[in-house]
């Protein structure tokens, strides 16, 4: 969304005039830009101005880089796992641009297609085809056994709709855009429900119609290449580090387990209050979840006024279910799961290029609200039951190890209307950028929407294009618009 919109929305307005070129004639070598926070919106942002010549320094409170999108050594098993499992799409231009960018692009393992299982086992496979877009997933689609032919025509007449103008943010929710448009209880529930609840961490009944269809519309619709699927094939750690290394290569410093509790804006520089004592810099970006924001702002009138629209966020959880089996339990990398609580399987040990090894399996729940007060042991008796339904080889197979991750606060919940709340990158203070997927970016909360947030925030001190612009629309799609 423009900046003009979220003005007459109510956001506070960016200030323009005060941004990029007010540096007092200082070069960007001798500006000092302090980037806080080391998820993705950080690490772009930080990595787009080291290019540019700045010296950044980046403070992250965590031993570890790569926020929400991290991994670690589990102290209960003694493995590497990932906080969350985190999937890119092909459409993600500006994530692949930044993968490029620290050298790590060929750390993705991509897919063409979608497996969808069924309770039993049966198995569906949609993937790409040699006809134009929106055409090109046509036949498998068509062959797909867990959609029946009045599900299949339902669903070709709401993705005709979607080929079209999307729905504004602030229209009912997706739940009710698919009764409009006579979708049976088949389809959402076998199609539409586990793709975006996956998509956007919330549930249908919530999720914005907007952003519901910019999803399908710039992944399934657009072209073949849009929708092809990534996996990172190593621990999302090992991503991030180099990035990490991007930055010092380039002049700048990367200061880990190290917590900003607040900030003092002027016109000239910015002090940050770290570990009791203060430090100045020419800039910084604040790239921390917006709970971490409001706790950080000032209590002046823009502090409040912007603490106001921050505190109208909600969030949704995720959960993680991490197994290690003593022998391999299916032969796919990864799966969508129907019906039931589990959504999706991983299939770790493939991914990462240890097939044979036993497997390491990472199911997710995403918006798991339900989950949220049960104990390990509750869900990992669900996971296990529901897996075996889907995978008979699990009801044989030993459980070396497992763990539980419930990401409580995972994203923010993409409700009707929410776009209206979301800050822009330039702020009240002309010395202080906003990143993060909460911020205007277009995208929802997405590593893409992240990386898309720390690449404005640059360009909005910097005064230098770092956005790469979406993937053309390809086939007939290219005629639409």
């Amino acid at each position: 969304m423009s900046a003009d919109a979220s003005t007459t929305s109510g956001t506070p307005p960016p200030d323009r005039s005060k941004t990029g070129s007010d540096k007092g004639g200082a070069t960007a070598q001798e500006m000092s830009v302090a980037v806080v926070g080391g998820g993705l919106a950080g690490l772009a942002a930080a990595c787009a101005l080291a290019e540019a010549g700045y010296r950044v320094t980046l403070l992250e409170r965590r031993p570890y880089l790569g926020g929400r999108a991290s991994s670690y050594e589990h102290p209960g098993t003694g493995e590497v796992v990932d906080n969350c499992q985190h999937v890119l799409l092909g459409c993600c231009t500006n994530l692949r641009d930044f993968y490029r960018r620290i050298g790590v692009e060929d750390k993705i393992r991509w897919y063409r297609g979608l497996v969808f299982v069924e309770p039993g086992g049966r198995q569906s496979v949609i993937e790409a085809g040699g006809l134009p877009a929106p055409l090109h997933a046509s036949w498998s689609f068509l062959r797909a056994s867990f959609l029946s032919v009045g599900d299949k025509l339902a669903i070709a007449r709401a993705m005709l709709a979607l080929a079209g103008e999307l729905p504004a943010d602030n229209a009912p929710p997706f739940s009710a855009w698919l009764r409009e448009h006579g979708q049976t209880a088949r389809a959402v529930e076998r199609f539409w429900k586990p793709v975006l609840v996956s998509a956007l961490n919330e549930d249908l009944e919530r999720i914005s119609s907007h952003y519901a269809a910019l999803v399908f519309r710039d992944s399934f619709l657009k072209s073949a290449p849009a929708g092809e699927m990534g996996l990172p094939a190593v621990p999302l750690t090992e991503l991030y580090d180099a990035a990490g290394d991007y930055i010092r290569a380039r002049g700048g410093e990367v200061r880990m387990r190290v917590g900003v509790q607040s900030f003092v804006p002027d016109h000239r520089d910015v002090r940050l209050s770290i570990g009791g004592t203060e430090e100045r810099f020419d800039a910084a970006v604040l790239a921390v979840p917006f709970q971490v924001l409001g706790a950080m702002l000032p209590n002046d009138a823009a502090g409040g006024e912007l603490r106001k629209f921050l505190e109208r966020f909600e969030t949704s959880p995720i959960t993680g279910v991490h197994l290690w089996f003593d022998r391999e339990i299916s032969d796919l990398d990864h799966a969508v799961l129907l019906e039931r609580t589990i959504q999706w399987m991983f299939h770790k040990s493939r991914i990462h290029g240890r097939a044979g090894e036993g497997s390491y399996v990472e199911l997710v729940v995403s918006s798991s609200k339900e989950l949220v007060d049960k104990s390990r042991q509750e869900i990992l008796d669900l996971a296990l039951k529901e897996l075996g339904e889907f995978f008979p080889a699990v009801r044989e197979a030993k459980v070396l190890k497992a763990t539980v991750i419930k990401e409580v606060h995972a994203t923010y919940a993409p409700l009707p209307g929410t776009d209206a709340h979301r800050p822009a990158q330039v702020t009240p203070w002309p010395r202080v950028f906003l990143a993060g997927d909460y911020t205007q970016t277009g995208w929802p909360a997405t590593m893409e929407g992240a990386v898309r947030s720390g690449y404005l925030a640059a360009e909005a001190l910097a005064g230098k294009k770092f956005i790469v612009p979406d993937m053309a629309a390809r086939g007939l799609m290219a005629l639409v618009g």
